[in-house]
């Protein structure tokens, strides 16, 4: 199935960029690829009608491959004040409670495919971007307002909701 393909590629993308300087020329290059594949599996699957909870997962995986590969490689370079870390840890603990949340009700592992969830990757794949133009903490603060309110979002879906709905949109709606 090709959009699996494409996220386990994604994925291998990801881990290069462990190899190249961050905010490089190449660092750009590969991490600009990783956007649109990420962009192009998701509208590849709907269009082919190949969309499957496989493919929701391995794009989850890869999300997640991706933050952490951005946190190990930026972290030096924007030195976060400890209010953000604190702020990063409270949305990663959201987090993991909405997950164990799915795992409890639903046996499985899910992170959803809301706005909140595809405005806040946006904003973390734009993140590199302008950050030699805008202070980190700047950028920072917007990112994680964004990641706190969808990862509220998540957990009181998963909270109210009878079924697993990997897509659904939005708290509000259906």
């Amino acid at each position: 199935m090709i959009p699996n393909g494409i996220s386990c590629s994604r994925m291998i993308l990801v881990l290069s960029l462990l190899a190249v300087k961050p905010l490089s020329a190449a660092f750009y290059v590969i991490y600009a690829v990783c956007g649109l594949s990420d962009m192009v599996d998701g509208w590849i699957a709907r269009k082919t009608g190949t969309t499957s909870r496989l493919g929701e997962k391995l794009d989850s995986l890869a999300d997640l491959i991706m933050t952490g590969v951005l946190f190990i490689r930026l972290y030096p370079l924007i030195d976060p004040p400890a209010e953000i870390i604190v702020w990063v840890v409270c949305i990663g603990l959201i987090r993991l409670v909405s997950m164990a949340v799915t795992l409890k009700k639903y046996n499985t592992f899910a992170i959803l495919h809301t706005y909140g969830n595809k405005i806040t990757g946006m904003l973390l794949f734009l993140f590199p971007f302008p950050l030699p133009y805008i202070h980190s903490a700047v950028l920072m603060s917007i990112l994680c307002a964004a990641a706190s309110l969808s990862a509220i979002e998540e957990l009181i879906i998963h909270l109210t909701s009878d079924k697993l709905e990997g897509n659904r949109k939005s708290l509000f709606t259906k």
